[in-house]
């Protein structure tokens, strides 16, 4: 007999499986934004919803395990990964950190969550430059004007994100039988 607090066989079994199915979700979802260039973004921040159910459902390591499955699987797979970096760049461990991010107050949340969206940024930007557009001249001020723009996106972003959340929190997980 189990004791509580202490998985079962099944219950891990049933744990891996789902988040197995989330990773493969996140891959298919992110393949979609590959082939389809004009959504790479969009499929990004869709992949990572299915990171944070698996926060939302198991909390602890399996939505970190769901993250660098499909970060790993997609960088891999993809013909075109400019989707795949910026979920691992940004987005995917993004829907992780941002509930504890939260716990921490209001202003403090929003400093930190500015310099997490800004490091990554310049991340994605320098990436970008370095892998996917190497051969390309374009001048500093496509940049600049990149970087504004999605410094006005983000905090749109992060409210909608939010908003994602409480909807499967309150309407949706009630329709799926994960514990």
């Amino acid at each position: 007999m189990a004791r509580r607090g202490r998985e079962t066989s099944a219950a891990k079994t049933k744990k891996l499986a789902i988040c197995s199915a989330l990773s493969a979700l996140g891959v298919v979802t992110l393949t979609l934004g590959s082939l389809i260039g004009v959504l790479d973004i969009s499929m990004a921040v869709i992949a990572s919803l299915f990171a944070i159910i698996a926060v939302i459902e198991y909390g602890r390591s399996a939505p970190w395990l769901v993250y660098a499955t499909t970060s790993v699987l997609a960088l891999i797979i993809l013909p075109q990964n400019s989707s795949a970096w910026m979920y691992v760049l940004f987005f995917g461990y993004y829907a992780i950190i941002k509930e504890k991010l939260e716990r921490r107050g209001k202003v403090l949340s929003w400093i930190l969550k500015e310099v997490i969206f800004n490091i990554a940024l310049v991340a994605i930007l320098v990436m970008g430059k370095l892998l996917l557009y190497k051969n390309t001249s374009e001048p500093i001020i496509i940049y600049i004007a990149l970087a504004v723009l999605c410094e006005l996106v983000f905090p749109i972003y992060d409210i909608a994100l939010t908003r994602l959340i409480s909807l499967y929190v309150y309407r949706i997980r009630t329709r799926f039988k994960f514990k």
